[in-house]
């Protein structure tokens, strides 16, 4: 089984858009996600959610690729159904896994549940193609996308502010301070803590969020 921390195996593959090389996304962060198969009831939901989510996860710089042992045909003949259904047209490829090797590499199947139909994994992958975050949802429960959006956010930002995020964090709120690592900085810790009230103790303390300062720093220099 993969695990987080690991580089992302190599993707070459037909899709709904053609050709899939995971190489060609590198400076990109990608979502991979598996579904159980086309013309099912979960799975049209959260495609047409992860379609309506599309452009939040762009602004992250981050491509959708979805994934199943479905043919393209398959793929192709569901995606016109549910755009003459819904008027959405799916903006992401879906990878045509017909002997399921992708699905093996990335651990997609599970065989107590079924050897042939993939479980519903999420890969996060970021920019230098290293998996970030694993999530595998049951066959009979949908996906929560603003749950991948913001944790995508989350460690967008944690990456860049060389912080934590605490439970329930959104863009814009605060994040948790890296623990001190010499006594000395734990007593400079306890005496930022009372003179701002930016935390609980020395092992949990508050900073402003750098993007969020960012923003706010460009939209003055605008002004």
């Amino acid at each position: 089984m993969l695990k987080y921390g690991e580089m992302a195996p190599e993707i070459d593959a037909n899709s709904t858009m053609g050709n899939i090389n995971l190489n060609s996304y590198q400076g990109k962060w990608v979502v991979l996600f598996s579904h159980p198969g086309d013309f099912t009831p979960v799975c049209t939901t959260e495609i047409i959610a992860f379609a309506k989510a599309n452009t939040y996860f762009e602004k992250l710089n981050t491509c959708l690729i979805g994934l199943s042992v479905d043919s393209n045909a398959s793929h192709l003949d569901w995606l016109y159904d549910i755009y003459l259904k819904t008027g959405i047209k799916v903006p992401f490829p879906i990878i045509a896994d017909l002997n399921g090797a992708v699905a093996r590499r990335y651990g997609m199947i599970s065989n107590e549940m079924s050897t042939t139909q993939t479980v519903r994994n999420v890969f996060i992958i970021d920019d230098k193609g290293i998996i970030r975050a694993i999530f595998v949802y049951p066959m009979n429960v949908g996906r929560c996308i603003p749950e991948i959006l913001r944790t995508v956010e989350a460690l967008q930002t944690a990456d860049k502010c060389k912080a934590s995020t605490p439970a329930n964090w959104v863009q814009g709120n605060p994040l948790i301070q890296s623990s001190p690592q010499t006594y000395d900085e734990l007593l400079k810790r306890v005496q930022e803590i009372e003179e701002y009230r930016n935390g609980m103790s020395w092992y949990l303390s508050f900073k402003n969020n750098c993007i969020t300062d960012d923003k706010e720093c460009a939209k003055k220099d605008k002004t």
